[in-house]
């Protein structure tokens, strides 16, 4: 089944834009955030109310994230291409604030200061679909990519995208083939790429959408490797899971 994760990236921007897919093998409604599915065909009762599957995931979507818009824009910069200013004027026009109104909440920036963001972020717009349609060109159906060349997505909440997260397919089957005999991890590697390749496959375990206490995250690892303490530090500081500050419970990170 495909994780959350590789459906997002998967998604056209008119999906992301919903935050919501309709896998129609599944016939369901599938959140492109957390990953919770509504089954087409299937009434949900919601705060009183008898909603369709498609009427349920909206409102899932605003009940539990906020809102789309403010998913995407709180995603790293790495992501947006936005620098703090800009996500701050994105949100104010969003809001429906005018430019006297987003001058007075920004603090004594000048209209003209506005007017000049808001015109940089158009021409940003412009730009971003022009490489769209460049990289749409690419799919030339003509010379398919194998899998084995297929880049591996990165997840979303990773702390830091660099030369690590730059492994194909190919690599990953090959890292997998290495390190893991009879579903368990013979040894924990010691090369980033590699690292993030297994902790990806330890991830494999964890379900979206809950929260374990330390002791469960401790006895999923287990299962596939033997150093748990080790690996649970390791998926923390590269942004699988998260945890309350005290460490009493943890969970899979948007």
């Amino acid at each position: 089944m495909e994780n959350i994760n590789e459906a997002f990236w998967k998604a056209s921007p008119e999906e992301m834009q919903r935050g919501y897919i309709y896998r129609r093998e599944e016939e369901d409604y599938r959140c492109l955030i957390c990953g919770e599915s509504f089954q087409d065909g299937r009434v949900y009762q919601r705060k009183g109310k008898l909603l369709d599957a498609k009427l349920t995931v909206k409102d899932h979507i605003v009940e539990k994230h906020q809102s789309v818009f403010h998913y995407l824009l709180n995603l790293s910069k790495r992501y947006t291409g936005l620098t703090d200013t800009q996500k701050e004027i994105l949100e104010d026009l969003y809001l429906g604030r005018s430019d006297k109104e987003i001058v007075k909440n920004q603090g004594g920036k000048s209209p003209a200061t506005i007017r000049n963001h808001r015109f940089k972020l158009r021409e940003k717009e412009k730009q971003a679909r022009v490489f769209l349609a460049l990289m749409g060109l690419l799919d030339n159906p003509k010379k398919p990519k194998t899998p084995s060349e297929e880049l591996v997505d990165i997840h979303r909440r990773a702390t830091s995208v660099d030369d690590r997260y730059v492994i194909t397919q190919g690599e990953q089957e090959k890292i997998l083939q290495a390190y893991i005999k009879d579903g368990r991890v013979t040894s924990f590697p010691s090369k980033e790429k590699k690292k993030i390749v297994i902790l990806q496959y330890i991830m494999e375990a964890f379900e979206a959408n809950k929260q374990y206490r330390e002791k469960e995250v401790n006895e999923i690892i287990k299962e596939k490797i033997e150093d748990y303490v080790t690996v649970r530090r390791y998926l923390i500081q590269y942004g699988f899971l998260d945890r309350k500050r005290d460490g009493s419970f943890y969970w899979v990170k948007e």
